[in-house]
């Protein structure tokens, strides 16, 4: 996953601070399909007053596993929703990252 990481453009990780990546094996039963999960305040939506604790990015290992049937599927469906997640860090919504 940290190779994936490495691979993403310059401008976004530049801008990725106070940003937590973290792979658990399986997400919360009522999103058993999900991916990946971004947790925070998205930079659109913050303020100077806000005490910014720091934003967590989660990839689900279970599900990403299951759709893909190489290492080459799983590095390219990691990268992918690394960006989905960044993007929502960014405050893009659903609709824009499609």
């Amino acid at each position: 996953m940290w190779r994936v990481l490495a691979t993403l453009p310059e401008e976004f990780l530049s801008r990725l601070e106070n940003v937590v990546v973290v792979i658990e094996d399986e997400p919360p039963e009522h999103m058993a399909d999900t991916m990946g999960l971004y947790e925070g305040v998205p930079l659109t939506e913050r303020s100077l007053e806000d005490a910014i604790l720091p934003d967590r990015i989660t990839l689900f290992k279970g599900p990403i596993e299951r759709v893909c049937c190489t290492q080459e599927d799983i590095e390219a469906e990691v990268r992918l929703t690394v960006l989905h997640e960044v993007g929502h860090f960014f405050g893009l919504e659903e609709a824009q990252l499609e």
